[in-house]
């Protein structure tokens, strides 16, 4: 019945800028985008709250990885582990979002993920593919 808009620190007002992705883990919330037009910039386009949304602060603010289309936290890691995808490939984060390793440069766009965290679905570029991921 009710809601509020925030202010984020992701980059906006350019023609392809802004947040395209969030998910939330209780009230640990993550936020990715960028700027799609730019997809290697890595400043201003991942954050993360611990208060429900309503203050935000950047994450890995000017590194890898860039502009993600999609993210989320990987069941069963307790809001610790996440996934983002974009046309850039895959990246993952065992550490909140501090530091991301790339698993793969095949782009998609968007991904689901099972209640184990184990088996991702995912989809873009006219292809859809099944990954899984090692305990």
């Amino acid at each position: 019945n009710t809601w509020t808009a925030g202010n984020t620190p992701i980059i906006s007002g350019g023609e392809m800028t802004g947040i395209y992705s969030v998910d939330f883990y209780k009230k640990t919330g993550v936020i990715f985008g960028g700027d799609w037009n730019n997809k290697v910039n890595n400043s201003k386009n991942k954050a993360m709250t611990t208060d429900g949304g309503k203050t935000w602060h950047l994450l890995a603010e000017g590194n890898y990885p860039g502009y993600k289309s999609c993210v989320k936290f990987i069941p069963g890691s307790k809001g610790k582990h996440l996934l983002a995808v974009g046309s850039t490939g895959i990246s993952i984060s065992k550490n909140e979002g501090k530091n991301w390793e790339e698993i793969s440069d095949q782009g998609f766009y968007t991904f689901d993920v099972s209640s184990s965290g184990r088996i991702f679905w995912l989809a873009g570029n006219g292809k859809i593919a099944k990954m899984q991921l090692e305990k």
